[in-house]
């Protein structure tokens, strides 16, 4: 069961550098490398159960926190061109 999981989970990891590489725009690009990054907290739970080692879970969580922060600091980026509001000249 883990390992049809597993085999799934990379098939989907596939489509999406497929969809990073050929995406019409920068957010479909994002939007697959988003997926991707999804994809691999969840192929590295599913190594963790298939090897019992439940510790690995942490580091699937700590993944998918970085994950979101830096998916959110790249729209950040190409939504205002820079990372803090309060640029020079600005209020």
């Amino acid at each position: 069961m883990y390992t049809a999981a597993g085999l799934a989970i990379l098939i989907t990891m596939v489509l999406a550098i497929t969809r990073t590489l050929l995406g019409p725009t920068v957010y479909d690009r994002i939007l697959a490398v988003n997926m991707f990054g999804t994809k691999t907290v969840l192929i590295i739970a599913v190594i963790a159960f298939m090897s019992g080692r439940t510790d690995l879970l942490d580091i699937a969580l700590a993944y998918a926190l970085i994950n979101f922060i830096g998916i959110v600091a790249v729209l950040k980026f190409f939504e205002y061109g820079e990372f803090s509001r309060g640029g020079r000249g600005r209020p």
